[in-house]
């Protein structure tokens, strides 16, 4: 026996029961299952469904806030044009509303004439003119109160008997102008504010009913001129008065010329005059006269200052204490010519603020 036949003798018999094996399963019918595993890389059902509606839900989501996104902006263009719209009908009212105001000021200015001086602020505006009408010569002042605390009363040196000028009270109260107020009566040395004197809404020597041809004028808690004669307190205190004193006589009341006192109206005949009046619009008018002296040979009568309010359209007007006492201060300066050659010391005066 060859070396190859004990080699191939040899794989005969170790492959023998094998290949035995395989021909009884063939001959039994057994069939073997070659099956292979999942293929994990195949896809599944349920996943591809949750994913397909994750999809739709993520696209009607974008869809949603592209909707809400040109509504919001649709929303914010209506709105900044309502807004735009509104601010014009606001300003017109505003304009509406202003006009018959600017109208009735100009018809006030047209017989001033043409400022020399002017103040504006938030709190007042103060126009500042001259008049001239050939007997006399003298100042006006106009006065917007735009707030109640433009306006106040001070005593001289702040104490009742105290006097001052009205230039050293408008310095010692950093006011933007004034002038002298009520009158006033000397005694031991002292300067008192004649009869009822009201300061901060306060009865400086309590209420004195009216006597004579004395008056009461000042401003009230909201900024408007109040005045006239008062018989009792409760009727003064209807007005609602912050502060004020008195002096004689009244002017002007309702746009009507009051009868003057025999005696006033001789005695001085003429003098300088300080008055204080309002319009219907509640600005204030300020005549301040200038004199030589009060011998009553220069300055105006208290009738030609009369006819001057009742032209200029005033309603309300009183005289305050006059002579040496006129004065008038405006931006730190003494405006009118005082007939004592300086300015007199006076107890009460008006004072203007910006």
């Amino acid at each position: 026996m060859t070396y190859n036949k004990s080699i191939n003798r040899y794989f005969l018999l170790a492959t023998g029961p094998l290949l035995g094996l395989l021909i009884a399963l063939l001959i039994s019918g057994t069939g073997i299952d070659w099956q292979r595993e999942p293929d994990l890389l195949a896809p599944n059902i349920e996943i591809t469904s949750t994913t397909t509606q994750v999809a739709k839900s993520l696209d009607q989501a974008r869809v949603n806030a592209e909707t809400t996104t040109s509504a919001i902006q649709n929303s914010t263009e209506l709105y900044h044009k309502t807004t735009a719209t509104m601010s014009t009908i606001l300003k017109t009212a505003q304009t509406t509303a202003s006009r018959p105001e600017t109208i009735y000021n100009r018809r006030i200015t047209s017989k001033l004439g043409s400022p020399f001086g002017t103040l504006q602020s938030d709190k007042v505006r103060i126009e500042l003119y001259k008049i001239n009408p050939g007997t006399y010569k003298g100042y006006a002042m106009k006065v917007k109160l735009k707030s109640p605390d433009a306006m106040k009363m001070t005593l001289g040196k702040d104490k009742l008997g105290g006097a001052e000028t009205t230039l050293q009270a408008v310095n010692r109260y950093g006011a933007v102008a004034g002038i002298n107020a009520g009158g006033f009566a000397d005694s031991k040395g002292k300067r008192y504010p004649l009869s009822t004197t009201m300061l901060n809404g306060k009865y400086l020597t309590g209420f004195e009913p009216t006597f004579k041809d004395l008056f009461f004028v000042g401003m009230n808690k909201t900024g408007q001129l109040v005045g006239g004669k008062f018989q009792s307190q409760a009727a003064l205190d209807k007005l609602n008065p912050s502060f004020g004193a008195s002096f004689v006589p009244i002017l002007m009341q309702n746009g009507v010329r009051t009868a003057l006192p025999l005696k006033w109206q001789v005695s001085p005949l003429r003098a300088p005059r300080t008055v204080i009046g309002n319009y219907k619009d509640d600005q204030l008018i300020i005549l301040v006269v200038d004199g030589y002296d009060e011998k009553g040979g220069s300055g105006a009568t208290l009738a030609e200052l009369q006819n001057k309010l009742f032209n200029m359209g005033v309603q309300d007007a009183y005289n305050l204490d006059g002579g040496g006492s006129s004065s008038l201060i405006f931006n730190g300066k003494v405006i009118n010519s005082p007939s004592d050659g300086q300015l007199r010391p006076v107890p009460t005066h008006f004072l203007f603020f910006k």
